[in-house]
């Protein structure tokens, strides 16, 4: 392996007809493999499971599992032929590396663990698993029995927030990314590209112990000279030490006496940290590419003249900016409107009981456990990331207890987007909701209606739940406005006309 893995090092450092053919054969050898039906992803995972103490997986899930992957290696394959394509401009270049780096399930502890897996274009970049969303929420990391807190979040118009700034005037943190804000962009000057070097060494998704671990794995890929081209020649000029393979995989958390236990010189943990960061840079140009946001749905259409909303998506509109407040969170202002103004808050969302993140506190095989508190777990959101260490700035501190239980106000757009009628998308950070009937009937009654007793049959519908964390929830803009349960309709059919890739009727 040591041998071959030198021979591929000195292969690739060709600038020459070599790096060209490598790349189309390993599209070559990766696109026969899909062809021929052997797949090696998520189908053939053995340990495709939920935690100890959880449900068993949900019906359908594994062949669901198994068609995404499917689709993640189709993708992939694709995407190698084009990055071997030498009239390729700039622009080409890093947004097909950047897909390359999304679609690519070598970057993950056990090779199965790609990040398009929890984000897919047919969903509006989130979660593509139905059965998945109507029951875990969460998605399983790259070791099968760890589920994260939280639903994924949707990639598209992510890259334009702003990199998190607290905004004197309203007195209010804007931009960032993940639901908790905490890819700040600080460090980076982007939220998107500091999100896509995180769950690469989140123990509970793709499970690295170490960073240097997706750039030793990245050495040794068919489109590294692409990356090459990118970000220039000595990009991978690293001396690895001896069993790196090994080392990386073996999944994280590192141990606290060896948080890098890739052992690497001062100079080539620069270099590996170095194209770390140029892995997400690489990502987020992609994800700001039209691929990811597109702008091209009805209300787009609508805006510019070319449709029309039906009676009830207009008065849903109309709803979506009087009456039920939406816009003054989600808004509609601007040339190309974002429906979110990047900001957080506690809408007062009842615990989802069905994460297996609250079954996730004993020891694993590898002996970690994802939530050692257990069923006593409760997400504080933003104010858990500003009294912990991934807070950069030390002032933002003070601002911890204000904002426990506040999630960022993702963007409306593609909302509703889905694959099929009957595919089920999960909502709010979360998943709780399982319809956008569910959440607009939740900002309008949550304040109105009853609180549920325990498995009480009329939960979503004429009960809520106590919020999960009850700090801080917002009662001014939303829990008792006042709609009908046509006004809601109106508001559902306004929100799916925000789905990408609208095509009007033929005449």
């Amino acid at each position: 392996m040591q041998a071959l893995r030198q021979l591929v090092l000195e292969i690739t450092h060709d600038f020459g007809n070599l790096r060209q053919a490598l790349i189309h054969a390993g599209a070559v050898v990766l696109f026969s493999a899909v062809a021929g039906g052997m797949t090696a992803g998520y189908a053939a995972d053995p340990d495709l499971a939920v935690p100890p103490g959880y449900a068993t997986l949900p019906p359908g899930a594994a062949d669901e599992i198994a068609a995404v992957a499917q689709e993640i290696d189709r993708t992939e394959a694709a995407a190698l032929v084009l990055a071997g394509n030498s009239a390729l401009d700039p622009y080409q270049k890093i947004t097909t590396l950047g897909k390359l780096l999304l679609f690519d399930k070598t970057l993950s502890v056990n090779r199965n663990e790609a990040c398009v897996f929890c984000h897919m274009p047919q969903t509006g970049w989130t979660g593509p698993v139905s059965a998945l969303n109507a029951t875990t929420s969460a998605y399983p990391g790259s070791v099968r029995t760890r589920f994260s807190q939280r639903k994924p979040q949707a990639y598209g118009y992510a890259t334009l927030a702003p990199t998190l700034y607290f905004d004197q005037n309203k007195q209010d943190f804007v931009g960032g990314n993940f639901w908790d804000m905490r890819a700040s962009g600080i460090r980076l000057g982007s939220p998107a590209a500091e999100q896509a070097e995180g769950p690469p060494v989140n123990p509970a998704e793709m499970g690295f112990a170490d960073p240097a671990c997706a750039v030793a794995r990245l050495s040794l890929s068919p489109y590294r000279p692409l990356f090459e081209a990118v970000w220039g020649a000595a990009a991978f000029d690293i001396q690895w030490p001896p069993g790196v393979e090994q080392i990386c995989s073996r999944p994280g958390p590192p141990s606290p006496g060896d948080p890098f236990p890739v052992h690497l010189s001062a100079g080539d943990r620069g270099r590996a940290s170095a194209a770390f960061d140029q892995i997400g840079m690489a990502m987020r140009a992609y994800e700001a590419s039209p691929d990811i946001n597109a702008f091209s749905s009805k209300y787009d259409a609508v805006r510019a003249g070319s449709a029309t909303f039906s009676a009830l998506e207009r008065r849903g509109y109309a709803l979506f900016d009087g009456k039920a407040r939406c816009n003054e969170c989600h808004r509609d202002s601007g040339e190309s409107p974002l429906f979110t103004d990047f900001t957080a808050d506690n809408l007062g969302v009842p615990r989802n009981s069905a994460l297996p993140y609250y079954a996730e506190d004993q020891p694993d095989a590898a002996g970690y456990a994802v939530n050692r508190l257990g069923v006593r777990y409760v997400d504080d959101g933003v104010g858990a990331f500003l009294a912990g260490p991934d807070n950069p700035n030390r002032k933002w501190a003070e601002f911890a207890d204000s904002y426990r239980g506040k999630f960022q106000a993702s963007s409306l757009r593609n909302v509703d987007q889905r694959p099929r009628p009957d595919f089920v998308k999960a909502y709010m950070h979360n998943g709780y909701f399982k319809s956008l009937k569910q959440v607009v009937h939740f900002y309008n009654t949550r304040d109105v209606l009853a609180r549920c007793k325990p498995n009480d049959p009329g939960e979503k519908l004429t009960c809520w739940p106590a919020p999960e964390q009850p700090a801080n929830v917002n009662t001014t803009q939303m829990g008792h406005l006042g709609l009908s349960n046509a006004d809601e309709d109106a508001i559902v059919a306004f929100l799916k006309t925000l789905t990408d890739g609208y095509e009007p009727p033929a005449p």
